[in-house]
């Protein structure tokens, strides 16, 4: 190496080593609550970093979407292949006032259900709901044997396909232009528009595993916290009534007396 050359080398560097912190400890929790579409009211926790300067926190939670198996949300193990998505529109304190942004199927379900000797059709829809939402639906089904059928296949033709996807996108259509986004959400979870779709097709070809397998919200009306506040209120007074339903167990009213068996000071335990 030439001398005089790269004189920094012994230096040390400018500004000196960052102390290094942990950024968890520049975090808080906050609180997802789903709306009332959903019987489990708090169904998750998230974190973001506190408010510093001009970075706000509830600016980075707003627009923040959480999935969520619908089995948690329902409090049913039978609805566990559904996936829900919530988004936040709203911070309050430290609580996250979500509202629907999309449904799913998980991929396990569907892999089980595409099978051979069978014919698979699906159907999309864009579809505009009363209080403005857009929603593209996604519907999957597949054909089923006739009974009393010998032969192992059961292939719809190309005429049959048209004429079943028609009937997918008119009954999908119709379903979800005339309600608001709460009551399509309170269809979609109980199979309602595929049970329709495959009685509606008896005629055509027998239907089997008939879902409505995706939705998607793809435009919002102007922001409403009126509305938003109505979804989640809901839900708050229905908890109300639902814990002012459940009896008292005996000895846990204030003004009854100590039972024999308890002990003062000892906190109710012998």
């Amino acid at each position: 190496m030439a001398v005089g050359k790269n004189k920094r080398l012994t230096k040390s560097k400018k500004g000196g080593k960052k102390k290094a912190s942990d950024p968890f400890l520049k975090k808080e929790w906050y609180e997802i609550k789903a709306p009332s579409m959903f019987t489990q009211r708090n169904c998750g926790k998230t974190l973001v970093t506190r408010t510093q300067g001009t970075k706000v926190a509830s600016d980075s939670l707003k627009g923040r979407v959480f999935e969520l198996s619908l089995a948690d949300l329902n409090k049913d193990e039978d609805q566990a292949y559904r996936k829900i998505k919530l988004v936040c529109e709203e911070v309050q304190g430290y609580n996250l006032l979500t509202n629907f942004h999309g449904l799913d199927m998980t991929r396990d379900k569907l892999a089980s259900l595409i099978k051979k000797w069978q014919s698979l059709i699906e159907g999309n829809v864009d579809v505009k709901t009363t209080d403005g939402y857009t929603c593209r639906l996604f519907c999957i089904a597949f054909t089923a044997k006739m009974p009393n059928q010998i032969t192992k296949f059961c292939y719809a033709n190309s005429a049959q396909v048209r004429q079943i996807r028609k009937k997918m996108v008119d009954i999908m259509r119709d379903e979800a232009s005339k309600c608001d986004l709460k009551d399509l959400v309170l269809k979609l979870i109980p199979e309602f528009m595929g049970t329709e779709i495959e009685k509606a097709c008896a005629g055509i070809f027998p239907l089997q595993n008939v879902f409505i397998r995706k939705v998607k919200v793809l435009k919002k009306p102007k922001f409403d916290i009126v509305k938003l506040m109505e979804l989640h209120q809901e839900s708050d007074s229905d908890a109300k009534d639902a814990s002012a339903a459940v009896p008292r167990p005996e000895g846990e009213e204030g003004t009854e007396e100590p039972s024999a068996t308890t002990v003062p000071g000892s906190g109710g335990r012998l």
